[in-house]
C-alpha cells in the first residue's frame, strides 16, 4: 500500500512538473514567440540574413516596401523613399526603430497558432501604417534642407498622420551608412528629447490655473527683465503691461518665469509628471524617450524651467499627446502607427482646466501669430524658441491643435518657432485637415 502511494506521489510530482513547464513554455511563447519566428536562421522568411516575404503599406494600401527573395525593395523615387525612411527603416539596419526591424514579425506573418506563415506556403504578412506616404512627402518638402522633424496624429483615434525626422537617406542605398549626415539614422519624433523652449509655458499656465487664485487678473508690467532669486530673467523685447492670456500670447518670460517661482517647485514637478512629459510612451513596440526636469530650489533656476529652458528636456510625442488632450477635453489616444491598432488613451486634466487652456492657445494664434496665416484651420497654437548649448541659437518649436489633429514641429538652430516652425505646421495641416481624407 505504501509502494503504491509513493508511486501515485512521484506521478502527482511529475504531472505538476509537465504543467508548470507547460505553463512556463506558453508563457515564454506569448512573450517571445514573435522573435523565436524571425531569427535570420528561420530559412522559411529569411535568406542570407534578410527577410524574404511581407510587405509595408501606407494608410491607403500604397506599397512602400517589399521584401522579396532578392531583397528588400523600397519603392517609389528617391525623393519619396526618403520622406518615408524613418518609418521604413533601411536596407542597413541602420535605424533601429524602423519598420523592418520593429514590425518584422508581423511582416513575417507570425501568429500565435501557425508560427510564420511562410511555412505553410504563404508569403509573409502585410502591415499597414496610419501614415499617408503623400502626408509625408508634404512635411519633408516643408522642412527643406533643415533638420528638424513633424508629426501629426489624430487624437481621437490615435493614428499618426505624418511622422518625418530629418536628415534622412535613401533607404534602399547600400552604401548610404558611411555617408549619411549626422543623426540621419535617428527617428527625433520618438528616440530623442529637446529642450522645449516656450512651449513650455502652456504646461507652466495648466499648473498655473489649477492652483493661483485670481490669475485673470493678475498683470504684469514687462520691462524686457525681472530679478528673481539675484539673478535676472530676461525676454527678447519688453512687453509692457499684460494679464496672463496676454502674457502667453506674447510669450513673456518675465510673467511665466515668476509664476513658476509662485507655483513651486514641487506642484512643478507634480504637474509634470501628471501631464506625462517624463514617461516613455509605447508605440506598437516603439518606446519613445522619456522626457526629464530639474525644478531646483534655486529660484532664479526655478523660472527658467518654468519657462522651457535650464535643464528641461521632452519628447515631442509627449508633447503632441498634451497638445491632444488639451483640444480633446482633457483626454487623448495615446499614438499608434499601425491601422486598426488601440495603444488606449491618457486622462491628462479636468474638462475646464482643458477648455481654458485651448481658449488661450486659439487667443495666441489670434492676437500673435495671426490667423490669416493658417487659413481655414481652427487652430490653437504655442511657439518656442528654445537655446541651444552652441553659439545659442534656438531650435524652433511650434505646437498646437487643428480640427482633430495634434501637432508638434520642431527646426533644430533655426530661429524663431512662429516665424519658422509656423509655416511649416501650416503647409503640413493645410494636406491634411483641408486638403487630405
Amino acid at each position: 500500500m505504501k509502494k503504491l502511494e509513493r508511486r501515485a506521489a512521484i506521478c502527482l510530482i511529475l504531472v505538476f512538473a509537465m504543467l508548470t513547464g507547460l505553463v512556463y513554455f506558453v508563457v515564454r511563447l506569448e512573450l517571445y514567440g514573435g522573435k523565436w519566428a524571425v531569427q535570420p536562421y528561420n530559412s522559411h522568411v529569411f535568406s542570407g540574413g534578410q527577410l524574404i516575404c511581407g510587405k509595408l503599406t501606407d494608410r491607403d494600401g500604397k506599397t512602400i516596401l517589399q521584401f522579396t527573395e532578392g531583397g528588400p525593395v523600397y519603392l517609389g523615387t528617391e525623393y519619396e523613399r526618403r520622406a518615408m525612411a524613418t518609418i521604413t527603416g533601411d536596407v542597413n539596419y541602420g535605424n533601429p526603430t524602423g519598420a523592418n526591424v520593429v514590425f518584422r514579425s508581423r511582416l513575417a506573418g507570425y501568429n500565435r497558432i501557425t508560427g510564420t506563415e511562410g511555412f505553410f506556403g504563404r508569403k509573409g504578412g502585410t502591415v499597414t501604417l496610419t501614415v499617408d506616404s503623400d502626408y509625408n512627402e508634404t512635411a519633408y518638402s516643408a522642412i527643406g534642407n533643415r533638420n528638424g522633424l513633424v508629426c501629426v496624429y489624430n487624437y481621437k483615434t490615435g493614428e499618426i498622420m505624418t511622422l518625418v525626422s530629418t536628415p534622412t537617406v535613401d533607404p534602399s542605398d547600400k552604401d548610404a551608412i558611411r555617408t549619411a549626415a549626422d543623426g540621419a539614422y535617428i527617428n527625433k519624433v520618438t528616440g530623442a528629447t529637446f529642450t522645449p523652449g516656450s512651449i513650455f509655458k502652456v504646461l507652466t499656465a495648466c499648473a498655473a490655473i489649477e492652483n493661483i487664485d485670481g490669475l485673470s487678473e493678475r498683470t504684469f508690467t514687462c520691462t524686457g527683465s525681472v530679478n528673481i532669486g539675484g539673478n535676472n530673467v530676461t525676454c527678447p523685447t519688453a512687453h509692457g503691461e499684460v494679464d496672463f492670456a496676454g502674457a502667453l500670447a506674447s510669450s513673456c518670460n518675465c510673467y511665466f518665469g515668476q509664476l513658476a517661482v509662485d507655483i513651486g517647485a514641487d506642484k512643478m514637478q507634480e504637474y509634470v509628471d501628471q501631464m506625462r512629459l517624463t514617461d516613455s510612451y509605447d508605440i506598437n513596440g516603439i518606446k519613445t524617450a522619456a522626457g526629464s526636469f530639474n525644478f531646483a530650489a534655486d529660484d532664479v533656476a526655478l523660472a527658467w524651467s518654468g519657462i522651457g529652458q535650464g535643464e528641461d528636456l521632452v519628447n515631442p510625442i509627449s508633447i503632441m499627446v498634451f497638445m491632444g488632450a488639451i483640444a480633446n477635453d482633457g483626454t487623448a489616444q495615446i499614438p499608434t502607427l499601425i491601422r486598426g491598432e488601440d495603444n488606449g488613451y491618457v486622462d491628462l486634466m479636468n474638462e475646464s482646466t482643458a477648455q481654458r487652456l485651448k481658449a488661450l492657445m486659439i487667443n495666441n494664434v489670434e492676437q500673435n501669430y495671426g490667423a490669416a496665416n493658417f487659413p481655414g484651420l481652427a487652430i490653437g497654437a504655442k511657439s518656442g524658441s528654445a537655446e541651444t548649448v552652441a553659439g545659442r541659437a534656438t531650435n524652433a518649436w511650434f505646437s498646437g491643435f487643428a480640427g482633430d489633429y495634434a501637432f508638434v514641429v520642431m527646426l533644430e538652430n533655426a530661429g524663431a518657432g512662429a516665424t519658422v516652425a509656423g509655416p511649416v505646421a501650416n503647409t503640413v495641416l493645410q494636406k491634411i485637415v483641408n486638403g487630405g481624407q
